[in-house]
């Protein structure tokens, strides 16, 4: 049983040795995976409301807030994931066709690809470090190459590519240039040895990063995916358009729908890669051509 530390405020618990990730009412996601534990003994502190409640925060949850946010310096504003095609072609016109369109994504699209590779990029980059035993040392980053590779590949359009690799690049020296850390500049230098260029995706950037800074992948990933769901909100709000109000009433039915990509991309592994969101990726494909347009995917 692990040790527990209570002072009059604050109780601080030792990651469990063992779990999973467990989906909650309120369509979010409670960490409780050794695996999802950050390398080096990391700890869950919880802090007690005044009412008695308690709620629980992972080291590096406040940074991956920033990470995630809007204002974050990736670009993602400027990207509609080929919704401006829809939009003009009539297929989504009001807040409920974007709520069907964008649940389809998340589950049988992107959303779903993203959350695999999400996960396993986190846990290639959490073994790396466990492998080196020294974050200034550089271990065999052969599997997170393969996965940085294949995610790249996956990409079914040219703006598509262009979506996920600009934001992956913009997200990784955001990060490194104002997040210094010797895990993560070992693990962009590996992998920089190995490609120069490294081919990164939005995705896998976010996830290797967390895993490097310690955060849980069972924080990282829901949260990850929620982001992903409000750009493309967002860009709805701005080009159907719809009100601010319709747009957070969409994020908010759309929670369960996350947490349960999430949990699946947890249990899911590389071989389970693919998707049936054909009219998705036929929207980018037609968004290349498309006479007026506000985004670039």
């Amino acid at each position: 049983m692990p040790t527990t530390i209570t002072t009059t405020t604050t109780t601080i618990t030792p990651m469990p040795a063992s779990g999973t990730a467990i989906g909650m009412a309120d369509g979010g996601i409670r960490a409780a995976s050794s695996e999802d534990a950050p390398v080096g003994g990391a700890v869950d502190v919880v802090a007690t409301a005044p009412d008695g409640t308690s709620r629980a925060a992972s080291a590096g949850l406040l940074d991956l807030m920033v990470w995630l946010s809007p204002a974050f310096p990736v670009g993602g504003f400027t990207y509609s994931h080929g919704l401006e095609w829809a939009i003009e072609d009539g297929s989504v016109a009001t807040a409920a066709d974007l709520e069907a369109w964008l649940g389809d994504v998340l589950r049988h699209g992107a959303g779903r690809n993203d959350a695999i590779l999400f996960a396993a990029a986190w846990r290639a980059a959490a073994a790396w470090r466990g492998v080196t035993g020294s974050a200034t040392a550089v271990g065999d980053v052969a599997i997170l190459a393969e996965i940085v590779e294949l995610a790249a590949a996956l990409q079914p359009t040219r703006e598509r590519r262009l979506e996920a690799s600009q934001q992956g690049a913009a997200f990784v020296k955001a990060v490194t240039d104002a997040w210094p850390h010797d895990a993560m500049a070992a693990l962009v230098a590996a992998l920089q040895a190995r490609f120069g260029t490294v081919p990164w995706t939005y995705a896998v950037a976010v996830a290797t990063a967390s895993a490097a800074h310690g955060i849980a992948l069972a924080d990282a990933l829901p949260a990850t995916l929620q982001a992903f769901a409000a750009n493309v909100i967002s860009a709805g709000v701005r080009a159907i358009p719809l009100g601010q109000t319709d747009g957070l009433r969409i994020l908010r039915r759309l929670g369960p729908v996350i947490a349960a990509v999430a949990a699946e991309g947890l249990a899911a592994g590389l071989d389970d890669l693919g998707g049936a969101a054909v009219r998705a990726d036929i929207a980018s494909m037609k968004h290349e051509t498309q006479y007026t347009r506000l985004f670039r995917s």
